[in-house]
């Protein structure tokens, strides 16, 4: 895809480790954030045990790691508006939307409307919205 000069790319970052514990996470979040700065087309996918990044109230005093989950809230400013959650991921685990943070946009097109960024998608979905990227990064 271009956009007047630029090439833009279609970059997936796909997010399937629990938050704390390995450097996966947080990494990923730091390396989507920088992606979107440079206008690149970001999406993200959260499933296996990524799913629980997402998760509202975590809180990280006990294991003496910084909770960067509140940053997920900045992603609609960096215009990454397509968030997906694999379906089977969540119910594997017994969890559902409500259970995970509401991530938004402001569409611009649409007066600033406030939008959903979460689109849960089914595994057969997912491969294909897989199969639309240039680019898949797996943490």
């Amino acid at each position: 895809m271009e956009d007047g000069d630029q090439v833009i790319k279609k970059f997936m970052y796909m997010n399937r480790k629990a938050p704390y514990g390995t450097i996966y996470a947080l990494e990923s979040l730091e390396v989507v954030l920088i992606a979107a700065a440079f206008d690149q087309d970001v999406s993200l996918v959260f499933a296996d045990d990524g799913v629980y990044q997402l998760m509202k109230g975590q809180n990280t005093d006990d294991i003496g790691m910084k909770n960067f989950s509140p940053t997920y809230s900045a992603l609609g400013d960096y215009d990454i508006k397509k968030i997906y959650i694999e379906k089977e991921s969540l119910d594997e685990r017994g969890l559902s939307l409500e259970d995970l943070q509401d991530l938004k946009y402001e569409d611009e097109d649409d007066d600033w409307a406030e939008k959903d960024s979460i689109h849960l998608v089914s595994r057969e979905e997912l491969a294909e919205v897989i199969d639309q990227q240039d680019v898949v990064f797996s943490f």
